[in-house]
């Protein structure tokens, strides 16, 4: 258990929960749990004072990664394998050697990138009993959000479902793209920092985002149309009380400045966030 403003560090697993690094790309390793059960997520963190009603504010003050990292793609049923016709092919693995120090992730066949780490999943426990899977974000509390805006220097939203919050973190991404295409990210262990409190007077009560990058909203919904509008009319009501302006003003406001980006189409919920660049109206 933890009070409001303290400042916790969490590591975490890999997404599949590996004990051990790959040595070669797809390897199979001992796990956390032999049998999938999900993301290896580290939690529940119990905020002591968070009632029903509530909103988490987490700031995330520094992602760090481990030291190696895997991607995978294809081999498994999916509408963007079957789509794409990789879905019965054999999958394809990458392993990756992440430098923290230069930033950088190196594939074991020499391609590279930039590394930007955040963490796929940041959510809080459901009001419902029983099991809940790890998979799908939701919109009531966060979960498997995997949007890649959400570095250090961020503060994501949380509404607060049950009493003390119980934060899960997990799922580390040392680098995605929007959409999240192939289904997996360079998923790796994570070692974070971040500030937990409960914050009052939100412009939103659904999940939303301050980063470096801009504001943030979300969508999620199995119709990526739905979920566009989601994101869009959160955001669309955050410009409406930061502008003082009415719906239809904030609404051309934001053709204006606001871009749309699918967030994820990996997780059978499909994600789209809405972003108010900073600085995009002067």
């Amino acid at each position: 258990m933890v009070q409001p403003g303290d400042t916790v560090v969490v590591t975490s697993l890999d997404a599949s929960g590996y004990l051990e690094r790959q040595t070669v790309p797809g390897e199979s390793r001992p796990r956390l749990f032999p049998e999938p059960r999900g993301h290896a997520l580290t939690g529940p963190i119990r905020i002591e004072g968070a009632e029903v009603g509530d909103m988490l504010a987490l700031h995330l003050i520094d992602l760090t990664p481990g030291d190696w990292g895997w991607t995978v793609a294809g081999g498994r049923e999916t509408q963007v394998t079957t789509r794409l016709g990789v879905a019965d092919v054999d999958s394809s693995w990458l392993l990756w050697e992440l430098d923290v120090t230069l930033g950088k992730a190196t594939e074991s066949r020499g391609f590279a990138c930039l590394m930007a780490p955040f963490l796929g999943v940041m959510g809080l426990a459901p009001a419902e009993d029983g099991e809940h899977s790890t998979i799908p974000p939701r919109a009531t509390v966060g979960g498997n959000i995997d949007c890649r805006e959400l570095v250090a220097g961020s503060t994501l939203y949380l509404p607060v479902a049950v009493p003390g919050a119980l934060l899960y973190l997990g799922d580390g991404h040392a680098a995605q793209g929007d959409g999240e295409v192939g289904g997996t990210a360079i998923e790796c262990p994570m070692r974070t920092t971040a500030t937990v409190d409960l914050a009052r007077d939100r412009p939103l009560a659904t999940v939303h985002a301050e980063t470096p990058g801009g504001r943030i909203t979300f969508g999620f919904d199995a119709d990526l149309n739905v979920a566009m509008g989601d994101a869009l009319d959160a955001m669309v009501e955050w410009m409406s009380v930061l502008y003082d302006v009415d719906k239809a003003t904030a609404l051309a406001l934001a053709s204006v400045t606001v871009d749309l980006r699918v967030t994820q189409v990996a997780n059978q919920t499909w994600g789209v966030h809405a972003v108010l660049p900073e600085g995009a109206l002067l």
